[in-house]
């Protein structure tokens, strides 16, 4: 006849008793990733809408860059990015020196239980 180890039935009391607090740290790391994941779309579209004011201003002291041309591109890359209305409204600074490209935007970004405003301010600015 076999025996069993003395420490043998201990491990088998103490087996499924974590289970609890394996799922609450689960459960948080979701309910983290779900608002990561909603919440980065929008931010992924401001990133790249910033990022195409920045070539915009890389290549703004080129002649045939005229500030109606950036705002045509630019209007451009807020359609094809889906973003607000008021993203369209591009306000451009030029001076001598330095050209200064700027829009303001808002977002709400719908979760399960609420909704959140989110205010998005992408600009570039150069000096040359």
């Amino acid at each position: 006849m076999v025996r069993r180890a003395a420490g043998a039935r201990i491990a088998r009391d103490r087996h499924g008793r974590g289970l609890l607090g394996c799922l609450v740290p689960l459960l948080v790391i979701s309910i983290i990733g779900y608002f990561v994941a909603h919440a980065s779309d929008a931010a992924l579209r401001y990133f790249r809408f910033r990022d195409a004011m920045q070539q915009e201003v890389r290549f703004a002291n080129l002649p045939r860059r005229t500030d109606d041309h950036i705002v045509l591109r630019l209007r451009a890359m807020a359609d094809s990015l889906e973003l607000p209305v008021e993203a369209r409204q591009i306000n451009i600074r030029r001076t001598e020196n330095a050209i200064r490209i700027s829009a303001d935007y808002s977002e709400t970004i719908d979760f399960l239980i609420f909704s959140k405003g989110f205010d998005f301010h992408p600009s570039a600015e150069r000096t040359f």
